[in-house]
């Protein structure tokens, strides 16, 4: 009935992950909304429990900490890609309102500091090196993060299973 199957019948991991991802690099790539993810990765986790839910709503059977890990590496992947491709021109555009900024800062607190908090005469370039880095540090340590994610998403989102166990009795 609409859904989006796997070579198996049973529902893909693609628009979940994709979902997820697209939250977790959206959230992750503005400016002061991205700064959440220095609190234990507020939005990777976010991202990798989003999919796992999604995944979880597209399946009549309880999805398994498999199913989970995958949806959650899948949505980490998406995740850094999405952060990667919205941060260079956020970047770009708020690079010289944050040098500005961190300069009035230098200035107010009085300390003689060099002017090296911002990219000076670097510009563009830094802006992209700067994003190149974090775009790898994002996949590694967003996907293990987002993985782990799934795997809690699994177990938090399963649906409750139709058949009875074995053994157990009804009152």
């Amino acid at each position: 009935m609409g859904r989006v199957t796997n070579s198996s019948g049973s529902p893909g991991y693609l628009q979940p992950a994709l979902l997820g991802g697209l939250v977790m690099g959206v959230l992750s790539a503005l400016p002061i909304v991205g700064a959440a993810n220095a609190c234990c990765c507020l939005w990777v986790v976010s991202g990798g429990l989003l999919a796992a839910y999604l995944l979880q709503q597209n399946r009549p059977q309880p999805i398994t900490a498999g199913d989970g890990a995958v949806v959650g590496l899948l949505a980490g992947i998406f995740g850094a890609i999405v952060q990667f491709a919205l941060s260079i021109p956020i970047g770009i555009l708020i690079g010289p309102v944050e040098r500005q900024i961190l300069e009035r800062l230098r200035e107010m607190s009085g300390a003689g500091m060099s002017s090296g908090f911002g990219m000076d005469g670097a510009g563009v370039v830094g802006v992209v090196i700067l994003r190149i880095v974090a775009f790898f540090f994002t996949l590694i340590v967003g996907s293990v993060v987002s993985t782990l994610a799934g795997l809690v998403g699994a177990a938090l989102f399963a649906k409750p299973s139709r058949t009875p166990q074995p053994g157990s009795t009804s009152e």
